[in-house]
């Protein structure tokens, strides 16, 4: 922001234009998990990666910024996130939950250490020597990945072999779910998170200046965040896997709104950590239950071109989010004063994904 001369408002913009994109095209591009192996598109994205952040680290125009960021949104949060739950939830069905827990460990760490790596590392090489640091760090897990999925099986042959159907006891494709009440009333709860979430981690300074704490004291508190999302992401699958992920994903909402709340209010960092504690519950169910549900409620046969308009949405969450709330910022309402309101729309959208699942759950299928 302090190099392109940009404000809150016009940063969250340009982030919002980037990810706006990377959602229209994840749309189609997660699709193709249902054709392709994971071995193959993941080298495609990891290479994807590097190049990102190699033109990150480089990029010296202010209008370029959206292209990198699109680059960054689609490989990382879309299209990475996006291979590995689908491929989980798609080769496990009774243990389907906490396969699901075990593959969202990478996403978790990263979350929490990341972070403070970086803002440690901006002292003393700066955000761009940063950015093509973490393209080695992507070329370095890429021959490992590719060994390690060698003898991967396709997505027809697991087709063939794991037939999981959802709603009707029929597989559901992607337009007769788009076309699904049921779909629509999940949307509030799909968007919510990765919009004021992401919006959390990019106003980081800026909450910390409206708290009076230090950068490193705010991202101190991350770790917290993980260890608690990964305890009840394993947690949330062993559930999934004993009671279905539909009865976990209306509550999914519940302690992210408390959470959002006790934040606002707190100006102490212990209160601070509550919060934060309570928003990682919801990231630990969240990392699971969604991709689950997906397959348990519509399911297996076109699971990538289903959970890709699901990943579409939490793009486009995560797009919205810091635009719109950079927007209010400049406008005069710091972010902890808005996640008052942001708690109200979480515990909304929760009551809105009760009744639908509670509704459509009579017609699913009895494994």
């Amino acid at each position: 922001m302090a190099e392109f001369d940009l404000s809150h408002g016009a940063w969250g913009g340009i982030y919002m234009v980037g990810t706006l994109a990377s959602a229209v095209v994840m749309i189609w591009a997660g699709a193709l998990t249902d054709v392709f192996r994971v071995r193959r598109l993941g080298g495609i994205v990891l290479g994807g990666m590097i190049v990102a952040c190699l033109f990150m680290a480089v990029n010296n125009s202010v209008w370029l910024l959206p292209l990198a960021i699109f680059a960054l949104r689609l490989t990382g949060q879309g299209m990475a996130s996006h291979l590995a739950s689908v491929s989980m939830a798609r080769w496990y069905v009774a243990a389907r939950g906490r396969a699901l827990a075990l593959a969202s460990f990478g996403f978790l760490i990263g979350e929490a250490l990341l972070p403070i790596i970086f803002v440690l590392a901006l002292g003393y090489i700066g955000w761009r020597w940063s950015w093509g640091i973490s393209a080695l760090a992507v070329a370095a897990l890429l021959p490992i990945m590719l060994v390690l999925l060698k003898a991967e099986r396709t997505p027809q042959a697991v087709a063939e072999e794991n037939q999981a159907v959802g709603l009707g006891s029929k597989h559901w494709t992607r337009p007769e779910v788009f076309k699904h009440w049921l779909f629509w009333m999940l949307v509030p709860l799909l968007v919510g998170p990765s919009a004021f979430g992401t919006a959390f981690f990019f106003h980081q300074v800026h909450l910390a200046e409206v708290k009076g704490w230090s950068h490193l004291q705010m991202v101190s508190l991350f770790p917290i965040y993980t260890v608690t999302s990964t305890v009840v992401s394993l947690a949330a699958g062993f559930a999934i896997d004993r009671f279905g992920a539909g009865r976990l994903l209306p509550i999914l909402l519940i302690p992210v709104a408390l959470g959002f709340f006790v934040f606002s209010v707190t100006g102490s960092l212990v209160g601070a950590a509550i919060g934060i504690i309570l928003f990682g519950v919801t990231s630990g169910i969240n990392a699971t239950a969604p991709s689950a549900f997906w397959a348990e409620y519509f399911g297996t046969r076109h699971l990538g071109a289903i959970k890709a308009m699901a990943t579409a949405l939490m793009v486009l969450g995560s797009a919205i989010g810091p635009g719109l709330t950079g927007w209010i910022i400049d406008a005069g309402l710091n972010y902890s004063d808005q996640m008052t309101w942001v708690a109200g729309y979480y515990l909304l959208a929760a009551g809105l994904a009760f009744f639908g699942i509670r509704k459509a759950e009579q017609k699913l299928a009895v494994p």
